[in-house]
């Protein structure tokens, strides 16, 4: 069993592929809940279509993709908020404007190499083998940035996830605190697409933020607990990947998905399963016996 676990640490590239998918899942956690929060998942996912011409201008240039990302993501991310304020236009046609916009010039801009096909595959399915140690040091230093926004800005995120109308009555400027978030999350998808690609960040977002509102409802165990289940969905994902050949962004995805239909059906009070279990066997039910009167008062029978 140890030879299993150790064998993989033996090669730089995985010792760089592990810290890293550690990295990565507990940064996508992390903001993965505030895009649960706030019913966003359909951002995440045209945020990472939107920086698709930062990555084909820096694969031309024969720069750093992920530099490339960083930089579209933030002008996508600072447009959204530009055209979203303007008050004809909604947040969620502002961002289906600048997605379809911005990923049709990648494409066109793309077109234009004789050949690009593996390199696209890259992109839309990561390459976790890849990651060398100046990747690591951005993926750090990005991720650094996007958790402290998290840890300085953590009551004003959350009043403005929970109740925007109670934050506006409060005195934050939701406009701040909007395009605070939509970097963060631009952040996040940047540093994601190399060990997932494209494609499967959005699941890495979403998922393990899922299944942490099934086991809790407290913000900070919340947190805590889908940037676990990001690090643990991405180690064995990555095990998975090297012992049985699939891509790695697949593995670590399928891994996140079997905990959160796991937690789904057997989660100790939200779960399908459970829930059914305990009615059945007449267990005792928090949330139903508040509900209820309290039993009358009984002497024990003398006999």
């Amino acid at each position: 069993m140890m030879d299993y676990l150790v064998t993989p640490w033996h090669h730089t590239f995985m010792q760089h592929a592990f810290i890293a998918i550690v990295l990565v899942g507990i940064i996508c956690g992390v903001t993965g809940v505030f895009v649960t929060l706030r019913g966003l998942a359909f951002l995440g996912d045209a945020l990472s279509h939107a920086i698709f011409p930062g990555v084909v201008i820096a694969f031309i240039s024969g720069g750093n993709f992920l530099l490339g990302a960083l930089v579209a993501a933030v002008i996508v991310s600072f447009g959204i908020g530009a055209v979203s304020q303007s008050g004809r236009i909604s947040n969620d046609t502002a961002i289906g404007v600048l997605f379809a916009g911005a990923f049709a010039l990648g494409v066109a801009i793309l077109s234009t190499q004789r050949s690009y096909t593996r390199d696209l595959n890259a992109f839309l399915l990561g390459s976790i083998l890849g990651v060398s140690r100046q990747d690591l040091m951005l993926i750090g230093i990005v991720g650094l940035l996007v958790l402290s926004i998290v840890f300085w800005f953590r009551r004003e995120l959350t009043t403005v996830s929970f109740d925007r109308t109670f934050a506006k009555a409060s005195g934050l400027d939701l406009w701040f605190y909007d395009q605070l978030f939509l970097l963060m999350l631009a952040f996040t998808i940047v540093v994601s697409l190399q060990t997932v690609g494209n494609i499967l960040v959005l699941a890495m977002l979403v998922t393990p933020a899922a299944t942490a509102r099934l086991l809790t409802d407290r913000m900070q165990v919340m947190i805590v607990l889908s940037a676990s289940l990001g690090a643990v969905s991405g180690v064995i994902g990555l095990y998975l990947s090297y012992y049985q050949g699939v891509p790695s962004g697949s593995g670590v995805v399928l891994v996140s998905t079997a905990i959160f239909l796991l937690t789904f059906l057997f989660a100790p009070r939200t779960g399908v399963i459970t829930s059914r279990v305990m009615r059945q066997l007449h267990h005792a039910h928090p949330e139903r016996d508040d509900f209820q009167a309290p039993a009358a008062d009984t002497s024990p029978t003398t006999l």
